[in-house]
C-alpha cells in the first residue's frame, strides 16, 4: 500500500504516505490511494481531525522523476493526470470537513509543498525543510497550489526568492516567516502533533468551515465589507448550540464540551 490510514476512538485519523524507500513520491498510484482515503474519511461521522505525515525520513519528495518519460504522448498524459487527479486531490484535502494538520517529518519537496500547505495547521521537525526545485532544476512553475499558498503566507519577495533560487527553507526559518505553525525538535514531533490534534478534536464541528470561510472572505473584502460579513455570521452562530455551551462553560468555570452539546 502506498498510504496507510488509521483512526483512534477520539476521531483522530492519521494518513501516512508510505513509500519510505523512495521518500514517499507523489506517484499516480499514491495519488489515487490518497484520494480514496480522503473520500472514506469525508463520510465518516466520527472523524474529528485528520493528521497527515510521511513514513521514514521524508514527508514527500514530490514527483517521482525516475518514472517520467519525455516523449510527447507521455508528457500529455502527465498534464492530464495533474488536471484530472492531482489538482482534485489538493482541493479535496483543503476542503475536508474537519481540521487537517500536517506533521512534516523530513524533506518536503516540489508539489508536496502544496500538499503540506493545504493543511490548516503545519508542524515540522527541526530537521525538515521545504524545497522548490521547479524553476531552477526543471524550468517549470510551482504546482499543486504552491504558487497560491506560498505568496499568501510569506509574501511575494520570499516566495519569488524560494522559487527562483531553489534554496531549501529550513523548518525553523519557515516558522519564523509564518509559513508553518510551529517547528519542534525531531523527537518531539509525534507528541506535539498529537497534542495539537487532540486540541483540534475538541473544537465545534463547524470550526474549520467557518474559519476557512472567514479567511477567504477577508482576502476579497475591504474592512467595511468584512465587518458586515462578520456581523452576519455572528447573527447566525450565536443562535447555535456551540455558543450556548461556551457561555455555560464560562459561567461554570469549566472547559466547553461542544460535541456533547451538539448531540443534546
Amino acid at each position: 500500500m502506498s498510504v496507510r490510514l488509521a483512526q483512534d476512538e477520539s476521531g483522530i485519523a492519521t494518513l501516512t504516505l508510505d513509500l519510505p524507500a523512495q521518500l514517499n513520491p507523489l506517484s499516480e498510484p499514491l495519488q489515487h490511494a490518497f484520494r480514496d482515503a480522503l473520500a472514506r474519511l469525508r463520510d465518516d461521522p466520527k472523524l474529528r481531525v485528520l493528521m497527515l505525515t510521511g513514513a521514514g525520513r521524508a514527508f514527500s519528495a514530490g514527483a517521482d522523476l525516475s518514472t517520467v518519460e519525455t516523449d510527447p504522448a507521455s508528457l500529455r498524459r502527465a498534464a492530464d493526470l495533474m488536471e484530472q487527479v492531482t489538482n482534485k486531490l489538493v482541493l479535496e484535502l483543503a476542503s475536508m470537513p474537519v481540521p487537517v494538520i500536517a506533521s512534516v517529518n523530513g524533506i518536503v519537496a516540489g508539489g508536496a509543498v502544496g500538499i503540506a500547505l493545504a493543511a490548516d495547521v503545519v508542524i515540522a521537525a527541526r530537521s525538515a525543510s521545504f524545497y522548490l526545485p521547479f524553476m531552477p532544476a526543471l524550468g517549470i512553475v510551482p504546482d499543486l497550489g504552491t504558487s497560491w499558498f506560498l505568496p499568501r503566507a510569506v509574501g511575494r519577495a520570499r516566495s519569488m526568492g524560494l522559487g527562483l533560487l531553489g534554496s531549501k527553507l529550513p523548518a525553523e526559518r519557515a516558522a519564523q516567516w509564518g509559513l508553518i505553525w510551529e517547528c519542534v525538535d525531531d523527537e518531539q514531533l509525534a507528541e506535539e502533533t498529537r497534542k495539537t490534534a487532540q486540541r483540534l478534536a475538541k473544537l465545534p464541528a463547524h470550526a474549520v468551515r467557518e474559519l476557512r470561510a472567514a479567511h477567504a472572505e477577508s482576502a476579497r473584502n475591504d474592512l467595511a465589507q468584512q465587518l458586515a460579513w462578520e456581523a452576519a455570521r455572528q447573527r447566525e452562530l450565536i443562535a447555535g448550540p456551540a455558543f450556548a455551551e461556551g457561555v455555560r462553560a464560562f459561567r461554570e468555570k469549566r472547559a466547553p464540551d461542544f460535541h456533547r452539546s451538539s448531540q443534546a
